[in-house]
């Protein structure tokens, strides 16, 4: 019998259009191999982590290996959604990654509080964007050592 693995999934939980189409483009441009998921807000990443909602029949046991979550979501907002993934016991251990254009001390604060492995501001310059989400991926997908599942 041969073994089968899930591909490696990115869960980037996002509602900026703009902030999507670069931070794809960027892991377009440096391919992991893996598959980038993109929810536009906090409800949808939920659903997603669940395999509820629009993602209902997805294995919910299959985890992305990180999520790249922005703070500023419609519906449900990043620290909220943050907290609900560390308060499920199937999700608490997930790497999170705070990805945002907030540089507020309050957000990094409450970030980290509500166990955030990362916080990370995005740059303003696409070049700098870009380098900055490779940089992301390949510690997240081919560095971290993430706990079993």
């Amino acid at each position: 019998m041969v073994a089968t693995s899930e591909p490696k999934v990115i869960l980037l939980v996002d509602d900026d259009p703009n902030d999507i189409e670069l931070t794809l483009r960027a892991f377009r441009t440096n391919p992991l191999g893996n598959q980038v998921v993109v929810a536009r807000d906090g409800i949808e990443a939920l659903d997603y982590l669940r395999g509820t909602g629009a993602y209902a029949g997805r294995n919910p046991a299959h985890l992305p290996q990180v999520v790249l979550l922005d703070l500023n979501l419609p519906v449900l907002d990043g620290l909220e959604v943050l907290r609900r993934i560390r308060a499920d016991e199937r999700t608490r251990r997930l790497p999170v990654v705070i990805l945002t254009s907030s540089d507020e001390d309050s957000d990094k604060l409450a970030g980290y509080g509500l166990g955030a492995n990362s916080y990370v501001r995005k740059p303003v310059d696409f070049r700098q964007f870009s380098e900055a989400v490779n940089r992301l991926g390949l510690y997240w997908m081919l560095v971290n050592q993430a706990p079993p599942r």
